[in-house]
């Protein structure tokens, strides 16, 4: 995985767009309404969505599914289609570089008590109109709030 962040910053520092996947953890509370998973970041500890960059060889859906194993300790069946798209401004070590990040839908079948990165992020589960406001980036806000789920597209394992 590093070898691509070491590809994404070359691009970056040439001016180019770089990208990253992400994922949108979500279940059905027993109501039946959705509530969605956040997991704190590791270094400013905000509140955001598991994601990474792209993997060679692996789909951007797959990756943003190991992504959200890793990152929030969670397993399920990932959307095929992204639920959207949002940039934002990631800290690099020497400057700052604008990722544009497409964002997947994952229906949770199993929340992990132990997970790779439990010793270093939180997690909660949240309404997205409550996600929404916790959420710096405007684009991911938007996203998380006018949250549906497609009712018409049944969740795909990978």
């Amino acid at each position: 995985m590093a070898a691509t962040k070491k590809t994404a910053v070359r691009k970056a520092k040439k001016g180019e767009r770089i990208r990253q996947v992400a994922a949108i953890p979500f279940r059905l509370d027993a109501g039946g309404d959705i509530e969605v998973m956040l997991v704190t970041s590791r270094t400013t500890r905000r509140f955001i969505v598991p994601k990474g960059w792209p993997m060679k060889g692996k789909s951007g859906r797959k990756a943003a599914m190991i992504e959200a194993r890793e990152e929030a300790g969670v397993l399920g069946d990932i959307l095929k289609q992204p639920a959207g798209t949002y940039s934002y401004w990631k800290r690099l070590a020497s400057r700052f570089v604008r990722v544009d990040v497409v964002v997947y839908l994952l229906n949770v079948t199993e929340e992990l008590p132990r997970w790779m990165e439990a010793g270093t992020r939180q997690r909660a589960w949240l309404a997205p109109a409550d996600a929404a406001l916790l959420i710096d980036e405007p684009d991911l806000s938007t996203l998380l709030r006018d949250l549906t789920v497609p009712q018409t597209e049944p969740p795909d394992a990978i």
